[in-house]
């Protein structure tokens, strides 16, 4: 097989809160959402990557003017990562801080990249990765 996966467009976490999520991620990633509504945000998440909030318990199928986007939900608090430069590492160190953001860990991994962990407003297991943690990142 020649087609491959370029990377992951979309990353969808579910919120107890939506609004209080929304808010957290907007500040930790200093923007505006693209889209906010009651059930749905949408954040660019860099490099053509989109995080989407969902409301949890919504599981209504959405209809859009292009069809219809069917209706999923998630339980469990889960992890996911942004893939940061290690350069800038210190200042996401330090935007946590004044954010009042806890890390919960850091580990330097044998390849030479740096995660550091933290928590979401919905107990998610957030990562900020630095080049070096996979062999292919």
């Amino acid at each position: 097989m020649t087609a491959r996966v370029r990377r992951i467009l979309e990353t969808a976490l579910h919120c107890g809160d939506l609004p209080r999520t929304s808010a957290f991620y907007a500040r930790l990633l200093d923007t505006a959402p693209l889209l906010d509504t009651e059930r749905l945000a949408v954040f660019h998440a860099g490099e053509g990557t989109m995080l989407l909030l969902f409301q949890c318990g919504n599981t209504d199928p959405l209809q859009t003017p292009g069809g219809l986007i069917p209706g999923h939900d998630a339980g469990g608090a889960g992890h996911f990562a942004f893939a940061i430069d290690a350069g800038d590492l210190a200042e996401w160190e330090r935007r946590l801080r004044e954010l009042g953001i806890a890390i919960e860990s850091r580990v330097s991994w044998e390849r030479g990249g740096t995660s550091v962990y933290f928590r979401d407003p919905d107990d998610r297991l957030v990562e900020l990765a630095t080049p070096g943690v996979w062999p292919t990142y």
